[in-house]
């Protein structure tokens, strides 16, 4: 059961990683999740591909792990029968104007649902990414200036 800020935006499911994230995702979706935007990089991927179905996609966009190769990577091996891989490493340019600004629309207009989690001053930068580190805080972390 989500927690509740996560409940408020529609979240059927909370799974804490814990090194075998595909496991829990086939317990409840056994033949594998359409498509996964992976986000901490190497050290995970492996795992997130385990957790798509046949013909579904990851998208590897993320290095948050800082850890930028697969040792001894052998793709037959490595990415399930079926599965695709894809990688995105864009910039802003390649999001058309048109789209952020219907975005910032809704943010505007109070119907996009952008979970702000905590505010905090410039003077407490150092806070802020204290509670990010730890998981205090569920939701966007806003810093002002």
């Amino acid at each position: 059961m989500p927690n509740a800020p996560l409940a408020s935006i529609n979240v059927d499911h909370v799974l804490i990683d814990d090194g075998n994230l595909a496991s829990a995702v086939r317990r409840i979706v056994p033949g594998g999740v359409d498509a996964a935007l992976e986000l901490v990089g190497t050290p995970t991927l492996r795992d997130t591909l385990h957790a798509i179905r046949v013909h579904g996609i990851v998208c590897f966009t993320g290095m948050l792990s800082n850890q930028w190769t697969i040792p001894d990577f052998y793709p037959i091996d490595y990415i399930p029968r079926g599965v695709r891989l894809t990688s995105y490493t864009g910039g802003a340019a390649d999001l058309p104007g048109s789209v952020l600004q219907e975005f910032l629309q809704a943010v505007s207009d109070g119907t996009a649902t952008v979970p702000i989690g905590k505010v905090y001053a410039l003077d407490d930068i150092v806070q802020a990414h204290t509670d990010m580190e730890e998981n205090r805080v569920s939701g966007k972390l806003v810093v002002t200036t």
